[in-house]
């Protein structure tokens, strides 16, 4: 076990000078291959540096029936991919048993969503009546009525919203281009907020920018997320919340009023229906209340 140790030390010395990883990070890294070497001294009698792919394969079946979580499996194989990784390019080894070892999958969690009143609330929270108010109502509409991203909606041109034709172009991952119907609430808090706030937080300077902050620069991602969790605090809402959760919001409300699951696909950028599927879960909640409440035998 002693030349094993001092190549965990090794590895982690290395992995420290490279990426500055966190100390709980780089103990999670060392208690796993020490996990590994225990096994492989018990039941192979060879150190880590010897260990082949049928070894390794062997390990995580052991994971397995063990009743390891797949969580904490794959976290594991990641350990060891890097270690081997880092074994033969300093020479250690000549071939790395970990290719070709594909990680346990795992189950995808439900997005976090919002109720349609949690939303309400939430829209409600910016002081309209201020500049920085406005803008911010204006945000949080525009977000929850398109679905986008947050570094797609702090990214947005004047020129990629049509007021006449309601929509906003958006430009997505790959930098693939959608048109996304913005509804008539949300384009109302866009026009206000051009003609009563936008003016004054510019002072006069010219920006391309739809959405800007009160010294006239654009906004950045951090700044509303900082600002997103203070109307959310003032709404009394008490759930974690993120940009994302009011896109997973827009998802889950489209398809509880019955939107078809490829409409929103489509709405929001994803390349694969399999992405959107993660929502398929509120349609058969919705289906059996439908079912529960209409069916004689519900």
């Amino acid at each position: 076990m002693t030349g094993n140790t001092g190549l965990i030390d090794e590895f982690c010395d290395a992995l420290w000078l490279e990426d500055g990883l966190a100390k709980n990070t780089l103990e999670a890294y060392r208690r796993d291959l020490a996990q590994l070497a225990a096994w492989l001294e018990k039941q192979h009698g060879k150190p880590l540096a010897a260990a082949g792919h049928a070894e390794l394969l062997g390990f995580l079946a052991w994971k397995v029936r063990a009743r390891a979580k797949a969580t904490t499996t794959s976290r594991q194989l990641s350990s060891l991919k890097r270690f081997y990784r880092y074994c033969l390019r300093q020479g250690r080894i000549k071939a790395d048993p970990t290719l070709n070892i594909d990680s346990p999958k795992l189950p995808r969690p439900l997005p976090r969503s919002l109720t349609e009143e949690d939303v309400e609330s939430l829209l409600a929270a910016p002081p309209v009546e201020k500049a920085l108010g406005l803008r911010d109502r204006a945000m949080l509409e525009t977000l929850y009525a398109s679905g986008l991203r947050v570094s797609e909606l702090v990214a947005l041109k004047l020129s990629q919203v049509s007021q006449d034709m309601g929509v906003v172009r958006v430009v997505g991952k790959g930098s693939k281009e959608r048109l996304v119907p913005l509804g008539e609430e949300a384009l109302a808090w866009i026009r206000r907020y051009l003609k009563e706030a936008r003016p004054g937080l510019l002072g006069g300077r010219a920006a391309d920018d739809l959405f800007v902050t009160a010294r006239g620069a654009a906004m950045t991602r951090q700044m509303f997320w900082h600002l997103l969790r203070r109307h959310a605090r003032a709404a009394g809402l008490r759930k974690p919340i993120s940009p994302h959760t009011l896109r997973h919001a827009f998802a889950t409300h489209l398809l509880n009023h019955g939107a078809d699951l490829r409409v929103v696909q489509l709405l929001l950028g994803h390349s694969d229906i399999s992405t959107t599927q993660i929502y398929t879960h509120v349609a058969r909640e919705r289906l059996k209340q439908l079912h529960a409440k209409h069916h004689p035998r519900g």
